[in-house]
């Protein structure tokens, strides 16, 4: 069980790690923020009681789903506003018929951004998937190294082996998701 002050450690230790994640994802400071304020808070509150060595898988999955949760709200507040925009008064001072900018779904572009955005999060839910099922040892080595982007003397240090054997870990756990991802007829 995580005392308070590992909590906290942890917490300060992994911030800009994560900060710098989120800010790549949404490109907005103060988002990122928001992103990685509320993350610390779910982990803190649902979490808190946990090994502190659960805290970093736990804590890269509630801050992907943070992430994940922003970037919804922000679909559709895009799509109100965007709607809400158009209507208003032509040139000649009368008002719009907001139908006239309703657009066949399979001719707009938004509908084109959005079945994009459904490939990634499907993407992503099947690697996530197949991360799950690696072993322990590689799925750490994998997150720490490609997910929180911790060097690899770092990774070493906290899963507490040789940096030989988190070059071994990753490299195994790389070729089983490529074969998994393979089979499901997902080739990169």
């Amino acid at each position: 069980m995580a005392s308070k002050k590992e909590l906290s450690d942890f917490l300060i230790s992994s911030e800009k790690r994560a900060f710098k994640q989120v800010l790549f994802a949404v490109r907005d400071e103060e988002a990122a923020l928001d992103i990685i304020q509320d993350a610390m808070i779910k982990l803190s509150e649902s979490y808190g009681d946990r090994n502190i060595n659960e805290l970093p898988p736990l804590f890269t999955r509630i801050v992907q789903n943070c992430t994940k949760d922003w970037f919804r709200r922000q679909k559709v507040r895009n799509t109100w506003v965007t709607l809400f925009s158009k209507f208003g008064k032509n040139s000649d001072g009368e008002d719009i018929d907001p139908e006239e900018f309703f657009e066949n779904p399979e001719d707009a572009l938004f509908g084109q951004e959005s079945s994009k955005q459904l490939e990634r999060m499907e993407l992503s839910t099947i690697l996530e998937k197949e991360i799950e099922k690696l072993p322990k040892r590689q799925r750490e080595a994998f997150l720490m190294r490609y997910w929180e982007e911790l060097d690899i003397s770092e990774t070493a240090q906290i899963m507490g082996v040789s940096e030989g054997s988190v070059k071994t870990h990753c490299s195994r756990a790389s070729q089983s998701l490529a074969a998994a991802l393979k089979k499901l007829g997902i080739n990169f």
